[in-house]
Order: structure tokens, then sequence, then C-alpha cells
């Protein structure tokens, strides 16, 4: 749900109904077409005690009583959805599968495919997979982002890591993120129909596929006057996001379009009263006219070290321009659909037509940059996260979603796809693309400092 209030609180408020917000309204009506989970994956390199860790997990649940709700019965008549906030859980989140060659495989399919019930609280599953060689372990959520994103449950995380081990498992420091406010600028995204995904030529199948990639953090320029760089790695995360979607495409002989990227934003801070639910806002970053001269360049085996710079440089522009805007979560147009004017299973049913008119100006694929995750997540006897992986859900019509967090200097990528679109191959094969172009941004670093005629 979209962050209401204050994380911690207590169990005050049970029995409590709050409406749906638009957010998670609009995952709620799309869900009956295709449900969405969240995946988070942490490794740990000890192994905790079962006991202890469900007791930590549950506390953490009362610490941010705003995970445990569950939806409450509704009728199509009715002019919102609600959540009713439980106090407690109606069922244990938390399962210890038999340990295996494949559990942790396994695990994964069922956090793409089994998606929570909204019927019971949380809507949250937590299973923790122990290795069967190493003595490390892998806990693995599962989330209904009707409920809630990933911000959101690795501050549950957090939490949970705290009361496991007694140590502090706050941000490194103090955060004072706030909304900023500034009329946006002209940020490249046109309003011609982006590029899509070019399929693979396998027969399309049912659920999400995903491949989970460790990479370097990419290089970038040293600081210069003003103490400032030319681009942030977000920047050159969606640089190489462009690359990879481009070169698939040329290589599939697919339409040239622009390129639209939707990127989730999160203002709020992550201290333990971080507002849980789906606190995210979307905006888009185009590519499109200013990249043109510059395509073939672009989209070659090698990208051209100096073309990739001028993307970088341009790509920074209109990411400042976008942290800099405000406006609804998902555009001004959805906030209207949503409000409780009509029935909700009205607005449902227009919704989902709306969706499917809209499909070819969807954006082409998502990137959900988390950066370097804020939490030192220390769960004492087992150790401190190694890794973080999240994924984002892949749905059509762009059925490609890229997502990445940072721990320990390395940088975790997702790529999750709609088998609908592309097969598993095709998503190793974008994989490499990706790496590929992740390293061509980090080539453009000494050109950074040698803006082109064009950019001034």
């Amino acid at each position: 749900m979209t962050a209401v209030g204050r994380g911690a609180g207590g169990r005050s408020g049970v029995g409590r109904r709050v409406p749906f917000p638009t957010v998670d309204e609009i995952a709620r009506h799309l869900q009956d077409e295709e449900p969405e989970t969240v995946h988070i994956e942490v490794h740990l390199p000890g192994r905790p005690d079962p006991a202890r860790l469900r007791a930590a997990f549950h506390g953490a649940l009362l610490r941010h009583p705003r995970v445990l709700v569950r939806q409450a019965p509704s009728a199509w008549w009715r002019r919102r959805y609600e959540w009713e906030l439980t106090g407690g859980p109606d069922v244990d989140p938390v399962a210890f599968p038999a340990p295996g060659p494949d559990a942790l495989v396994r695990a994964r399919e069922r956090a793409l495919a089994g998606c929570p019930p909204l019927s019971a609280s949380p809507p949250v599953r937590l299973e923790v997979v122990m290795g069967a060689s190493d003595g490390g372990c892998v806990l693995l959520l599962a989330i209904n982002h009707t409920a809630l994103d990933g911000p959101s449950c690795l501050r549950v995380l957090a939490t949970a890591a705290e009361l496991y081990g007694g140590r502090d498992n706050s941000p490194p420091r103090a955060e004072a993120k706030a909304q900023r406010y500034a009329k946006p600028a002209a940020d490249g995204r046109g309003r011609g129909r982006p590029v899509r995904v070019a399929a693979s030529t396998a027969a399309p199948a049912g659920g999400n596929g995903m491949l989970l990639v460790e990479l370097p953090v990419p290089n970038r320029p040293s600081r210069g006057t003003g103490d400032t760089v030319p681009y942030t790695v977000n920047d050159q995360l969606l640089v190489a996001t462009r690359l990879m979607v481009a070169r698939w495409n040329l290589l599939h002989s697919a339409p040239t379009r622009p390129v639209r990227i939707t990127m989730p934003m999160d203002d709020r801070p992550h201290g333990g009263g971080m507002p849980i639910g789906n606190g995210t806002r979307l905006v888009d970053v185009g590519f499109g006219a200013g990249e043109r001269l510059d395509e073939a360049a672009l989209t070659a085996e090698r990208p051209d070290p100096a073309a990739v710079a001028r993307l970088l440089r341009r790509t920074a522009t209109r990411t400042r321009t976008l942290k800099s805007s405000c406006g609804p979560q998902l555009g001004l147009g959805v906030a209207v659909l949503t409000a409780p004017v009509l029935p909700v299973g009205v607005r449902a049913a227009v919704t989902r037509g709306l969706r499917r008119a809209a499909a070819p100006w969807t954006s082409t694929t998502l990137l959900s940059n988390v950066g370097r995750v804020p939490y030192p997540l220390d769960f004492g006897d087992a150790g401190r996260a190694g890794a973080v992986w999240l994924s984002a859900p892949a749905r059509t019509p762009r059925g490609l979603t890229v997502t990445t967090a940072s721990t320990g200097g390395r940088l975790h990528v997702a790529l999750r796809w709609s088998r609908a679109l592309l097969d598993d191959a095709a998503g190793a094969r974008l994989a490499e693309l990706f790496t590929r172009a992740l390293d061509a941004t980090s080539a453009a670093a000494p050109y950074a400092a040698a803006p082109h005629a064009a950019d001034r």
C-alpha cells in the first residue's frame, strides 16, 4: 500500500480499515490478470537459529504494523478496496524448506510464481534456505506488490536483523530525504510510441524467468570543480539498459523507435520510522531525438566511448530534472481514475480496458535501482549480508525489468522477464548485453570531462 503514517508504533489501530491508496488499487485491479510478486534475496555467510529468526521476524512485523494487513471483504459496488490492520499474523510467514542442491532454485520459482494472498495477514512470505554444502543461508522473501514494495520489506528485514543479532541496523547516517519541487524541463520523453523489447523466437509460455548477476560497480570520472561528477551510477545503469535494449532489437531486426525507461524513485527516509507500503513514485526517462546521430555508434558491438559519454551527460540532465519534479505517484490521469466516484468494480474494468488500449505507449522497460543497500543486515552469529538481490515484476507489455542493488562494493543485478515475451535463453543473452553495456559506461569515463558541441 502507499506509505501512510510512520512504520513503527506498536499494535494501535488493530481492526481499523484503511482505504487502498492509488498505487495499491491499480495493482489490485491488474492482479486479476497477472499476479505481481517482488522478490528479495539476502545471502548470509552463516546459519541463523530457526526459532530465534522466526521470533525476530515476527517481532519486526509488530514494529512495522502496516505490514500486518489483509484485504477486507468487499463487493464490486463499493467505492473503495480497504486494508484491515490485524495486529498480528493470520498465518506464520516464515518457512524453512528442506535443504538440497536445488532448494534455492525451487524457492526462487515459488517467489516468482506464488503470490502471497491478500486475504491473510501479512502479504509476505519468508523462506530460509540453508546451504547444502557451505555454512551459509539465503533469506528469500516473496511480497505481494499490491501491498508492499521492495524498500519497505528491506526496512522490515533490517529490523528483524536488529532483533535477532542485538546490533543496530540503522542506516549509516541520518537521512533527510524530502520531496523537491521544481518545474520540470524537457526530459527527452517525447510523445511518440516507445519501442518494445523484441520477442524471442521460442513459443510463449507462462510465468516469469529470472537471472541474477553480480558485477563490479562501474567506474565514474573523478570529482572535478565543485566536488561534483557529471553523472551518477544510476545514470550509468539507465544508459546500460538503453544500450542493451537497442542492441537486442538491432540483432532481431526490430523497428527503430525511441527507448523509454520507467524508473521508480523513493523519497522516503530509511530509518526505523520509514513509512511502509508502496511508497515509490514512477517517472519515465526518454531516449530519442538527441541520440539519433549517435545511434550506429551506440548500438555497435563495441559502443563508441565518446558517444556513450555524450549519452551519459544527456541522461544526467534528464534525471536531475525528474528528481526535482513533483506529482502523483503514477501520474495525474491515474489519480483521477482511482477517485472514489464510480464503484470499484467499474473502475477495475475501466482500468484493465485502458491498460490494454494504452499498451503501445507503455514504456519499453523498467529499471529499479535500489542503490547502496542502506542497512548492514547484520544477523549476529549468522553474519552480515554479503549479497542482496531484488527483482521487480515483469508484467507485459513491458515484459522485462532490471533491478539493481549495491552491497559490499558489488553490484547485484536481477533481470526478470515474462515468458510470454522471452524465453530463458533470451534472458541469458540480454544479461550478457547488459554486462557489456555497463562496461561501456565505465570505458566512457575519461570522455566525460570533454563536452560535445551538441551538449553545450
